[in-house]
């Protein structure tokens, strides 16, 4: 009788779906916190108060207006300045005193307030 060989076992490594606890330790697959540093949160999917506001990324329909009165985007998040900025190029060309609409001069001057939160008392 002849001496019968055998193929050594070869290891193969699991596919991506299968079970690799083996080989990660007791992490698990890893994939539950791949890209986040220790003690890091989760950022939320959910827009915060803030992105609602005049100002923030989803304006109400009165923001909107005001935002197209300025000339400004119409979504999208804004600082004050960019408010500001937007007022004096609009109030150089509509106020009264140079040709313009006093009407429109206060429009003007309620979408600034409207974005920038101003109450008119």
């Amino acid at each position: 009788m002849g001496l019968v060989t055998t193929a050594p076992a070869v290891r193969q490594t699991p596919t991506p779906g299968e079970d690799s606890a083996e080989r990660k330790g007791f992490g698990g697959s890893g994939q539950a916190r791949a890209g986040r540093r220790k003690g890091a949160r989760k950022r939320s999917p959910a827009l915060s108060k803030a992105d609602w506001g005049p100002l923030g990324k989803h304006p109400d329909l009165d923001s909107i207006v005001a935002r197209q009165r300025l000339e400004l985007p119409l979504a999208g998040r804004l600082s004050s300045s960019e408010v500001n900025r937007a007022w004096k190029r609009a109030a150089a060309e509509h106020h009264p005193d140079r040709g313009g609409s006093h009407d429109t001069m206060q429009r003007v001057n309620g979408a600034r307030d409207q974005l920038l939160g101003r109450q008119e008392e």
